[in-house]
């Protein structure tokens, strides 16, 4: 009669503390934003006055000034950031000086095409890289080991831009299968998304046969080895749940990375995400839109970062959130 009530005693405030805690992250990723936006808003005015590329270089001085209060330029910088601060929780992020739409508008246009992309490249790494990182792990020290690991290796020194040219050059220009850029089909999207999970496929299936390799190597292995389970059973059955937290962790920071690495990639296809938008917004000097996208990519990481803690509960029930 004595287990049942401790049980219950224990349950409620099990669940407070998972409360306080996933409470408390969420606290530290408001300031974790908080900072973001602050550097943000001053550093990307470091690059200069955007009066000067929006108007022709032949414009008055009496038709910058105008230019620049419309935009609200003119006003003291301590003013401008107290303004962009308010607007926040609101989620008004101001207006594009280029596209004079509403940055929010800008950003949610194209979203789907980045997550797209990234989502793909994710789904090719991780289709890649977890047998490759198992079959490494089971023939550790064998030809298939070093073969696997070598071809990792390349594949994580090779920079993003050049093997996109490369695909390019092969796929697309001599052997005419796929196209070269833009968006569209799954035609489109193969070359790009294999583009950016090329260093997350090294990155995963590395760690993967790390992490395996130290499981197979366990008493709990060794006990089921013993009882007669075959290889099959071990390493799906025991050893892949149990190599999966620090392989969790990284997919988790990978998502992230594809969404950032994206603007490389999407550069070079003109695929039109947040990436390319982003860099044509560095090149215009578009505040807000810059801003606005930086606050997207470090919102992503905040997220995915927070997720992932909360799925260690789900993966080993013994590890607690704190």
């Amino acid at each position: 009669m004595t287990a049942p009530a401790v049980t219950a005693a224990r349950a409620p405030a099990a669940g407070t503390g998972l409360l306080r805690a996933v409470a408390t992250k969420v606290l530290s990723a408001v300031v974790v934003l908080f900072f973001v936006a602050t550097a943000a808003f001053f550093l990307v005015r470091l690059s200069g006055d955007p009066v000067k590329l929006i108007l022709p270089p032949d414009a008055t001085a009496e038709q910058e000034a105008t230019l620049r209060a419309s935009l609200g330029l003119d006003r003291p910088l301590i003013a401008q950031y107290l303004d962009y601060l308010a607007g926040l929780p609101r989620l008004d992020l101001g207006n594009s000086l280029v596209y004079d739409q509403p940055v929010a508008d800008v950003l949610l246009t194209r979203v789907p095409a980045t997550v797209e992309l990234a989502a793909a490249a994710l789904a090719v790494a991780l289709v890649i890289a977890i047998p490759a990182g198992t079959f490494a792990a089971l023939r550790r020290g064998r030809a298939g080991d070093s073969g696997v690991m070598a071809g990792v290796l390349v594949g994580q020194s090779m920079p993003a831009f050049w093997v996109g040219i490369l695909l390019i050059l092969v796929f697309a220009v001599r052997l005419q299968w796929l196209p070269a850029s833009g968006y569209g089909g799954i035609s489109h999207l193969v070359l790009p998304a294999i583009t950016l999970a090329l260093y997350s496929v090294a990155v995963i299936a590395r760690l993967l046969r790390s992490s395996l390799i130290d499981v197979l190597g366990s008493d709990f292995i060794r006990t089921a080895r013993a009882k007669g389970l075959g290889t099959g059973g071990v390493v799906f059955g025991h050893s892949l749940r149990n190599a999966s937290l620090p392989v969790v962790t990284v997919i988790g920071l990978e998502v992230g990375t594809l969404l950032g690495g994206a603007i490389l990639t999407e550069r070079v296809f003109s695929w039109p995400g947040i990436g390319r938008l982003t860099v044509e917004a560095i090149a215009n000097r578009d505040f807000p839109l810059v801003q606005a996208a930086v606050l997207f990519f470090a919102a992503t990481f905040v997220v995915v970062n927070l997720l992932v803690d909360l799925s260690y509960t789900v993966l080993d029930p013994r590890v607690r959130v704190k």
